[in-house]
């Protein structure tokens, strides 16, 4: 019981611990070297501006929210259709996947002053950078799922005359879900990212016009705590992800469990060897 606890605990306490300790150096070391609070702030000013300012971000972080989540189901919308055509069609995979690859090779921030200029400064065009930037990677993991499905399974399912649709449905799609949420788990923060790349390019709100006009007054404090804000938005929509995968694919995440039993089991027996012959 203890072991399965720790086991489940490991993956957060031990980030957690690196990061408090990372933050604790960060803050001795600023204080004792006299680094310029306005250049890179200490960690404790960092959470007091946080708490001082905190409605003011509270509220630039729900249209940073919104223009992410947007840009993410938009990008799940047409990058998993995108990928089943390319799959079952290799005329369309030919014709559109050098074209994925250009499309994504284009730095998004010589895209966004663009869309800036179609679309206007409002949020339509952020939602649109964060889907360009989040796409790519549902579409390449999907796709990649749906074609390793075993040809046994195939080959089984047209013994049993099923349908291409319900190949689909029934083995394709199934076999391809862990594949599917890896590519989700990369898309929802890159959506982050597409978000305040579009706000720093022109926008009045969101925590990206934060951090431009912060940094313009040498508020470094406030810069970094929108910064923060953002990390803990990226990790907490890569986290939900992850919680949907177990609740979608608990079958995956227990295959994952018992794999790392048994490293951690080989690993013991491996001490235990060692042990035994020195």
């Amino acid at each position: 019981m203890l072991a399965a606890l720790e086991r489940r605990l490991r993956p957060v306490l031990l980030p957690t611990g690196v990061l408090l300790g990372t933050l604790v150096v960060w803050e001795i070391a600023w204080r004792i070297f006299n680094v310029p609070r306005f250049v890179v702030p200490l960690p404790s000013g960092i959470l007091a501006e946080t708490w001082a300012w905190r409605g003011y971000l509270l509220t630039h972080s729900w249209v940073t929210l919104y223009e992410t989540l947007a840009g993410f189901a938009l990008s799940i919308a047409v990058g998993t259709p995108l990928a089943v055509m390319l799959v079952y069609s290799p005329v369309l995979r030919s014709a559109l996947y050098p074209l994925l690859v250009v499309t994504q090779a284009v730095p998004k921030v010589a895209i966004a002053p663009v869309l800036l200029l179609l679309l206007g400064a409002g949020e339509v065009s952020k939602v649109v950078i964060a889907f360009l930037v989040a796409f790519f990677p549902i579409v390449v993991n999907t796709a990649t799922g749906l074609a390793a499905t075993p040809p046994e399974l195939l080959d089984l399912s047209r013994s049993y005359r099923a349908s291409r649709l319900k190949t689909f449905i029934k083995v394709r799609f199934p076999m391809a879900l862990p594949f599917f949420f890896s590519g989700l788990k990369v898309a929802v923060t890159l959506s982050v990212i597409g978000a305040v790349v579009g706000e720093f390019v022109g926008s009045d709100k969101g925590l990206g016009y934060v951090i431009v006009s912060a940094t313009s007054y040498w508020k470094s404090n406030l810069a970094f705590a929108a910064m923060l804000l953002l990390s803990v938005m990226a990790v907490g929509l890569f986290g939900l992800v992850e919680l949907v995968e177990r609740l979608v694919c608990p079958w995956y995440a227990l295959a994952r469990e018992q794999q790392e039993v048994v490293e951690e089991l080989s690993v013991k027996d491996l001490e235990k060897i060692r042990a035994a012959a020195g």
